[in-house]
């Protein structure tokens, strides 16, 4: 599957995302990204997330994900790793033992792997790993890589992991700088001996000795705690990293084949469909997927819902209420799955009910859709704190209360056409603006990727000499 046909004087990058739907997708974008600067990339995925993608994009017939890029003349060869598990073995039905994997199995493998490409593409000279992985530090030091993590959620997030030895020493976090509720799930649990504890703990070791740390955020949406970071690591704000003109990416990174709602789409009047999507990889209760499909019905509100049949569980996929979807005909459109970026840029959105994931945020601020909030794991209830305390563009479902159908209603129709919904749509367009202004050139996020690059430069060149 590798191709090393390409100029072998690049400098060579390589890059391996955590395998989660929500990491890939920024990390493909990163590759392109890189790419396009001159970089050769050896993206590594997983077997599992491989076979997905492909198996989901069957109909593109290639298995090289990224066959598309080198066509326009990106450098970008492509590869893949076991994860330890067998690709029928379901890793959300057993989490824990897929996460332990991650943590004790897949290193040996990569380790395997990184030592092939490296003797077969001597030019390779750094490692871009996801903050997740405990052993990044390993691998770049035994094969003399610069050692880059990637951080794919926000910077608030990464600080308040990094400096969990304080919550651990004395029970809190400053009162003033956030509320217990508004910390990662991990972070609120009573249970803190868990595998994802253990990967977040080590992780947060290894990441102190990298040599940068890159984000998928904004220097202005998020200063006083980047400039903070800053001071102990070279920190770079490179956000949003979007796929080119915020259109399909040319590279297939979606895990589950994706439902065409245009057409439905095209039917409906300007900003008059609210889009529910919960993530995926999340899993919420029945009761309260049955509170929000009941809310749904009696909004009366036109709505698209992305529900995956493993949201409740792998075990348990019928969970709507009886007659659900004949009672919502022509009104409400149930998919397993869809290009998120087709739906939530087409003009007859006019809200966004999501769990608070990163990518979803940044999404719909670059579409100017105010969000109906509703998180249900580790980073959205911190994602969720900036989107409604924070940033003003958007409110909470429940806050923390038990959900009803009724409760539901009524916040749909607050975001959707309430008295307070053109304030949300004003802060949400300003918000758009420092995004677009970041990305423009000599914005903050144009300047600080440069600067990433040439730092990076630097270091690729004192490692060599030494």
């Amino acid at each position: 599957m590798e191709n090393n046909s390409n100029d072998q004087n690049n400098p060579h990058i390589l890059m391996i995302p955590y395998p989660l739907q929500g990491h890939v997708i920024p990390f493909v974008h990163l590759a392109i990204k890189l790419a396009s600067n001159g970089f050769a990339i050896t993206f590594i995925n997983t077997l599992f997330i491989h076979h997905q993608i492909t198996r989901a994009h069957s109909h593109d017939g290639t298995h090289d994900i990224f066959s598309q890029a080198r066509k326009s003349g990106l450098d970008i060869r492509y590869t893949t790793v076991s994860d330890g598990f067998p690709l029928g073995f379901d890793r959300s039905l057993n989490h824990d033992q897929f996460m332990e994997g991650l943590l004790h199995v897949l290193p040996a493998h990569i380790d395997q792997l990184v030592r092939d490409i490296v003797e077969m593409n001597p030019e390779v000279s750094c490692f871009v790993s996801d903050t997740f992985f405990v052993w990044s530090s390993m691998i770049a030091n035994k094969y003399n890589l610069v050692n880059i993590s990637f951080w794919t959620e926000p910077a608030l997030v990464f600080t308040l992991y990094y400096h969990m030895d304080l919550l651990r020493i004395h029970g809190h976090f400053d009162s003033a700088a956030i509320e217990p509720k508004d910390l990662m799930s991990y972070l609120q649990a009573a249970d803190t001996k868990t595998v994802v504890h253990r990967i977040i703990y080590k992780a947060f070791e290894d990441v102190r000795k990298v040599d940068f740390i890159i984000c998928n955020t904004v220097q202005e949406l998020e200063s006083e705690t980047i400039s903070a970071l800053q001071k102990k690591h070279p920190v770079f704000a490179i956000g949003p990293i979007f796929p080119s003109g915020f259109t399909k990416s040319i590279v297939a990174t979606s895990l589950w084949s994706e439902s065409e709602c245009t057409q439905w789409l095209n039917t409906k009047p300007h900003s008059s469909v609210l889009y529910v999507s919960f993530g995926s990889y999340a899993h919420a209760s029945k009761e309260d997927m049955q509170e929000i499909a009941l809310g749904l019905l009696v909004s009366e509100v036109n709505f698209i819902w992305v529900l995956r049949p493993d949201i409740v569980s792998s075990d348990e996929t019928q969970f709507l209420p009886v007659d659900f979807e004949e009672n919502i005909k022509g009104r409400g459109l149930i998919v397993p799955w869809c290009c998120q970026i087709d739906v939530i840029s087409h003009p007859a959105i006019g809200g966004f009910l999501t769990h608070c994931g990163w990518n979803s945020i940044l999404e719909s601020i670059w579409c100017n859709i105010p969000l109906l909030c509703f998180p249900l794991l580790t980073d959205q209830f911190t994602n969720r704190k900036l989107v409604v305390d924070d940033w003003k563009i958007g409110i909470n479902l429940c806050d923390n209360k038990p959900i009803t159908g009724e409760n539901v209603r009524e916040n749909i129709h607050r975001l959707m056409s309430g008295k307070s919904s053109e304030e949300w749509r004003k802060n949400v367009s300003g918000m758009r603006n420092i995004l677009e202004n970041a990305l423009s050139k000599d914005g903050s996020s144009d300047k600080n990727f440069n600067q990433f690059i040439n730092d990076m430069k630097v270091k690729i060149l004192k490692k060599r000499i030494a």
